[in-house]
């Protein structure tokens, strides 16, 4: 009998439908998840929470066989008929498992697309008067933050300089909002500074900043210089 390092799945897999699950809903899948669990989703929000625990259960499984073929061929293992056997297997499990990812796939899409149909991704527009949770974040990125990509997962989220953790999505709408902008020349994983525009500056202190014309400043003890009227 061959003798494998223990494999121990996560329990909450990523999914190439994460993103689009956190834009519709405003929420991380955590959230949406814990949101399930405690009945405080409407029915369209609820069947896609379930859609997508499904997803990710069946990426896990896509996870578990894909992690399990690459240590068998590892050479941690003698290469012998018992090892290619197990190999084929695995390879079997592997096809039937992403067959059934593709199939739950499917029916979140099913899911998911009348959400996004009804919930444009740009549902903030400058200008316009915020959510409680989306001015929430704006106040909390006024600190300072930073835009953080995990190098493992790749998941995105920014962290402001309180410890706010403010979910991508919502970051993401008030970057398409105009309200905020990150540091581009700086890297992902090291961190993208954010800060707000004048328009975020604007909606955090509710008035807009005068306009400040250039003009030289007067010297030491010399007189204003003389308005057009009195000209």
């Amino acid at each position: 009998m061959i003798s494998l390092p223990s494999i121990t799945p996560q329990a909450k897999a990523l999914t190439n439908l994460d993103h689009r699950v956190e834009l519709v809903t405003g929420h991380t899948v955590d959230l949406l998840w814990t949101y399930h669990d405690r009945g405080l989703l409407d029915e369209p929000l609820g069947r896609l929470a379930e859609a997508h625990r499904s997803l990710s259960d069946a990426e896990r499984g896509v996870t578990f066989y894909r992690v399990l073929l690459q240590r068998l061929a590892s050479g941690e293992l003698p290469f012998d008929q018992a090892l290619f056997s197990r190999i084929d297997r695995t390879v079997v499990q592997l096809k039937d498992a992403t067959a059934v990812r593709d199939a739950c796939q499917e029916q979140a899409v099913v899911v998911l697309e009348p959400l996004e149909a009804a919930h444009p991704a740009a549902s903030v527009t400058a200008g316009a008067d915020l959510i409680a949770h989306e001015f929430a974040a704006l106040l909390a990125i006024s600190q300072g933050a930073k835009l953080h990509q995990h190098l493992q997962t790749g998941r995105m989220s920014v962290v402001t300089a309180s410890g706010v953790r403010v979910a991508h999505p919502v970051f993401q709408r008030l970057e398409e909002a105009g309200l905020v902008v990150r540091d581009t020349s700086r890297p992902l994983h090291a961190g993208q500074p954010v800060s707000l525009t004048e328009s975020g500056r604007t909606t955090v202190t509710g008035a807009a900043r005068p306009s400040v014309t250039a003009a030289p400043a007067p010297r030491v003890g010399s007189w204003p210089a003389p308005s057009a009227r009195s000209r």
